[in-house]
């Protein structure tokens, strides 16, 4: 017997021991056990008895080669990873929707919260996820109308996990407050947003980055084709309006993506990575949003195939006052970016 067989063999048997005191008492687990011990034993009888896997080796045509027997073998391994790999895969993302849906009902559902929320909510709702925006905040929060053609616009702030003085200035300028318990992106922050508009039957929801670049002098624009009909979800533009000098790669691909996300949904969209839209709240619940970061384009793309009326106005952005902006830089953002468009798109 080879050394290589030797090894196999010990491999086997220790994994196959390994295996049995693994998933005994409270780890029992039918499937695991059945699977991890399966692969134990496929390897012991293989490092006994190669020839039992010469069908193998014949099935892939491999009869003339010289190590033939162990290609086919590493084949058929590989495509075993790569299944078991996709089946983790959708595991963890069933594990991160449950996780994602106990952290938005916990903040809903909080006695602190719920009262707050039943005093304050309105007609029309703005959301701005913020982390570790306080300086930007205390200049955006002071310019956001009370009225706009006589009905009422509140502000809720979702504090993603802030460790600056967030929560304070919001409080100060007398709007509401969720906090997420940790920080989860803007995404997963809009989300729970959302969740709160639904559960208190507000008319319409608009989204405003917490940074100050978008102007509140914009929102009529954006709420005005709801009101009247026209659209369930309006974008604001910069592509239509206009913008502060940006680096020229992020421009490009703003412009580059956003012909990508117009081919896929089959409407005309030139900013999809803008944050500062509105939408009529009843018809958002029909779509299904995932993504931590980058929702920007989900929301677009998922709002598409629900069949909803989307449009653009012209807005402007402004340069950002104070900070860094978080969504990294220039080339991972676009890459990041176009992920989360593919991602959509294919589910």
């Amino acid at each position: 017997m080879s050394n290589l067989r030797i090894i196999g063999l010990i491999i086997g048997i220790v994994g196959l021991i390994t295996t049995f005191l693994f998933f005994r008492g409270i780890k029992w687990k039918k499937r695991g056990f059945i699977l991890f011990s399966a692969i134990n034993l496929c390897l012991i009888i293989v490092s006994i008895n190669p020839e039992s896997i010469n069908f193998l080796r014949d099935m892939l045509y491999l009869q003339s080669e010289q190590h033939g027997r162990l290609i086919a073998l590493l084949i058929i391994a590989n495509i075993f990873l790569l299944f078991f790999t996709a089946y983790t895969k959708v595991k963890l993302e069933n594990l991160k929707i449950q996780f994602d849906m106990l952290v938005r009902r916990l903040a809903v559902k909080s006695p602190e919260n719920l009262s707050e929320l039943e005093k304050n909510i309105k007609p029309i709702m703005i959301i701005i996820p913020a982390y570790n925006e306080s300086e930007n905040l205390n200049i955006l929060l002071s310019k956001i109308p009370k009225q706009i053609n006589g009905i009422n616009i509140g502000v809720l702030v979702i504090d993603d996990g802030s460790n600056d003085n967030t929560a304070d200035i919001v409080r100060q300028h007398g709007h509401l407050i969720v906090p997420n318990i940790i920080n989860r992106g803007q995404g997963a922050a809009s989300r729970l947003g959302y969740d709160i508009l639904k559960k208190y039957n507000v008319s319409i929801g608009i989204t405003m980055d917490a940074d100050n670049q978008h102007r509140s002098e914009d929102i009529e624009k954006l709420i005005t084709p709801i009101l009247n009909g026209q659209y369930d979800l309006v974008i604001g533009s910069r592509i239509l309006g206009q913008h502060e000098s940006e680096s020229r790669f992020r421009s490009l691909g703003v412009i580059t993506l956003s012909k990508i996300v117009s081919i896929i949904t089959g409407i005309r969209i030139t900013d999809c990575s803008t944050g500062f839209k509105a939408f009529n709240v009843n018809k958002i619940k029909a779509i299904r949003l995932t993504e931590d970061q980058f929702q920007a384009a989900e929301v677009l793309i998922e709002s598409a195939k629900k069949g909803l009326k989307i449009g653009e106005v012209p807005i402007t952005i402004n340069r950002r006052a104070y900070g860094k902006s978080k969504k990294g830089r220039d080339f991972m953002y676009g890459l990041n970016f176009a992920k989360v468009i593919f991602k959509t798109w294919w589910r």
